[in-house]
Formats: C-alpha cells, sequence, structure tokens
C-alpha cells in the first residue's frame, strides 16, 4: 500500500492542477446566483463536471429536484466518504454566504480524490444539498436516506478567517399569526380587534424575555403583515421569529417561552393566534475531535494558520447531518473583516483572497479524506467519538 503521507502528496498535487477549473467553475456559479429549491442551473453545471470526470450521478435524492449525488466506486472496497455542495444563493444580495466557493470546492475535491483513485479504496461521493439558506433540507435528505452508508462527511465554508472551532446554533423559524376584526380606526375603533397589536405586544414580551435568558440564544425577526390601510384597524397580523441556542434541548424550552408570549399577546388583545413553522429544526454542530484535529494538522502543513478560538457562526443545518454522521465543517478565509450576507463579503467572493483560501481549504479536506479512506484505525476513532458524543448528548436530555 502506498504510504498515506505520498498519497496526501498526490492528491495536494491533483487540486493544484484543477486550481484553474475550480476557480472558473466557482466564477459560474458565483454569476449564475439561484434561492433555494430553484437551483436547477447550478446542479446542471455541477453534475455535469462530475458526470465528465467518470462519476455515477442520480438526480433529485431524497426528496429534492435539485439535490443530486455523484458517486464513483474504487476497485478496492473500503469506507465511503462524501463531499456536501451547497449552491443556493440569497435574495437580492446573491452568493453574499460564498456558497459559490463551497460547491465548487466540494466538487473539486472529489474528482482530485478520482484521479488518484487506482491508489486508494472504498467510494468517493459527491451530495448536492440544496436551499440551505431556507430550511432543513439537510434534515428531509437524511428522513429520506440519502445519506445512508456514508462513513464521514466533509465540508469548507468561507468566512474572514480560518478557524474550525465554530459554533453553530441549533435554531427554528416560526410564524406567529394574529386574527382581529376590522374596523374603521375613527368612526367606530370600538367595533375593532387590532391583530398589529398582537404582533407589537410579542416583540415587547419577547424583549422582556431576553433577560431571562442563557448566554448564546439568539431571538430576532420582523413583521411579515401590518394591516393595510391606515384608517382601517388591522384584522390581520403576522411576524416571523428566528430563535436560536447553543443545543436543541435549551432551544426546545426557549420555543415554548416564546410561543407563551405569543399566547400572552394574543389573550390581551383579544385575537385568535395561530403559530406555524416557516424554517424548520435546525441542531447545533456535534464536533468531531478526531476529524477537526486530522484537518489542523494538514491545513498548518500547507503554511497557514488557523484560529483556535470559538467563532460563532450562526446556524446552518449542517448541525443536522452532524448529529446522524461523523461530519467536518471548517471556515477557510475568504474575505477581510466582515461578516457573511452582507455586500462586503459579496465583494470578496471572486477575489484571489477568496479562491486562495478555497484551495487551501481543498487541500486540508483532501488530505483528510484520504486518511479516512486509508487508515482504519482513525476512522476507527472518529467513530468512536461521533459515538461517545451522541451518548453524551443522550445523557444530557435525560438529565434535564
Amino acid at each position: 500500500m502506498t504510504e498515506l503521507k505520498e498519497l496526501k502528496e498526490l492528491v495536494k498535487a491533483e487540486i493544484e492542477k484543477l486550481k484553474y477549473r475550480s476557480t472558473e467553475m466557482a466564477n459560474h456559479i458565483f454569476n449564475n446566483p439561484e434561492q433555494g429549491l430553484v437551483e436547477f442551473k447550478s446542479r446542471d453545471y455541477l453534475v455535469k463536471e462530475l458526470k465528465r470526470n467518470g462519476f455515477k450521478i442520480s438526480l433529485g435524492v431524497g426528496g429534492l429536484e435539485t439535490s443530486f449525488c455523484a458517486e464513483f466506486d474504487i476497485l478496492q472496497p473500503g469506507p465511503s466518504v462524501a463531499f456536501i455542495a451547497e449552491y443556493d444563493a440569497l435574495p437580492i444580495l446573491g452568493h453574499a454566504c460564498h456558497h459559490h466557493i463551497i460547491a465548487s470546492a466540494s466538487v473539486n475535491t472529489a474528482i482530485a480524490l478520482k484521479r488518484i483513485a487506482d491508489k486508494l479504496r472504498g467510494k468517493i461521493i459527491c451530495i448536492g444539498t440544496p436551499a440551505e439558506e431556507c430550511m432543513d433540507v439537510k434534515g428531509m435528505m437524511i428522513r429520506n436516506s440519502a445519506f445512508k452508508g456514508i462513513d464521514a462527511a466533509l465540508m469548507i465554508h468561507g468566512g474572514d478567517n480560518n478557524n474550525n472551532n465554530l459554533i453553530v446554533l441549533a435554531m427554528i423559524g416560526l410564524e406567529f399569526s394574529f386574527k382581529g376584526k376590522a374596523s374603521h380606526a375613527a368612526a367606530a375603533p370600538h367595533e375593532g380587534v387590532n391583530a398589529l397589536d398582537g404582533v407589537i405586544m410579542l416583540f415587547n414580551a419577547i424583549n422582556a424575555l431576553r433577560q431571562q435568558l442563557k448566554d448564546g440564544v439568539r431571538i430576532h425577526g420582523n413583521i411579515i403583515q401590518g394591516g393595510d390601510a391606515v384608517n382601517v384597524i388591522p384584522e390581520f397580523a403576522s411576524a416571523r421569529i428566528s430563535i436560536r441556542a447553543n443545543d436543541l434541548e435549551y432551544l426546545n424550552l426557549v420555543i415554548e417561552k416564546v410561543k407563551n408570549c405569543a399566547k400572552g399577546a394574543a389573550l390581551q388583545t383579544g385575537t385568535k393566534l395561530t403559530v406555524s413553522v416557516f424554517e424548520d429544526i435546525g441542531n447545533n454542530l456535534l464536533k468531531n475531535i478526531p476529524l477537526a484535529k486530522e484537518y489542523n494538522e494538514n491545513f498548518e502543513s500547507l503554511g497557514q494558520e488557523i484560529d483556535s478560538e470559538p467563532f460563532l457562526l450562526g446556524s446552518s443545518d449542517i448541525g443536522n447531518l452532524s448529529h446522524r454522521l461523523p461530519a467536518l465543517h471548517p471556515m477557510v478565509k475568504t474575505a477581510e473583516s466582515c461578516s457573511l450576507h452582507t455586500v462586503e463579503f459579496l465583494n470578496f467572493g471572486k477575489t484571489n483572497l477568496a479562491y486562495n483560501g478555497m484551495i487551501n481549504g481543498m487541500k486540508a479536506m483532501g488530505m483528510t479524506a484520504v486518511r479516512i479512506l486509508m487508515d482504519s484505525e482513525f476512522l476507527k476513532s472518529v467513530k468512536e467519538d461521533f459515538k461517545k458524543n451522541k451518548i453524551k448528548e443522550s445523557k444530557k436530555r435525560k438529565e434535564k
């Protein structure tokens, strides 16, 4: 068997050869932004490249039209490693979360490994997961068996620093709708029931609630509908609220508190309350220490530095996947001193800084994948750490 160190050098060399094509593909996705669940052109573009490089393609995996799974079976049997591609864009802003980099990085790292497949064992997979920005698609795909048989999932994410100690918060998106009674606001206000007052009372109650919550909780939202004419008491009003916490267990407690705020608002205003989910629940990121350690060592071997301080990324459905199987989700530096989902971050999307970060992340991710495929003892430690963390999470739930 070829030595592990030599295999890592080989995959690094293949990724370096793919540098121009990786940048070209990222540019294409960036220039043609598509929002979640309608990323047909992006999906087809990525799939075409994978098919051209010998991957077997399945479309619509996990019950979603714009998803895909590309597989390459190596002759020598062994474990399977999946690279996760995200390619949806934000409304108005476009690729201000640098998903064009995620997509190209995962596709081309899979292709780089395929090029040295005669020296590897197992299966190389690239899975396209749509609509990361708007719902728990990975959770839906898990429930529809899209990740069955995969030993580990890898991806990188852009940001303004190199970091593999990301905090991904558990979250849910709830819509609160209040039904009242319309009436002329000047001639007969006493005959109306103001639905907008219900929404306003909800926001006031949430603001009062914040002081009694643990650190790490985030509650934010906006008014979706607040009435029509100024001189008509609003019959219908609604707000969307995102609720986040460090783990799913505490998130569920906060959800109930926020719902109680809404119930109180409805009671005070005499309105009828309806609560619905507009963004499915997502879990926190379950870290895998052996995977993270391996990636960090590979990344630093490239002459790069990685920040060990915790970094709050926000929320992502990678959290749900990390509770299903061992997952790696580091950040690579693709921007300078700015936050995701901003125009400033968008403007770094096609810079040398962004694409240098992408290539470094691809190399470290590719070397990590080689270790998963070729070192059975390492994979065993990855799975043991995953199992240990799942048991720990289960004990926390029972204690609460």
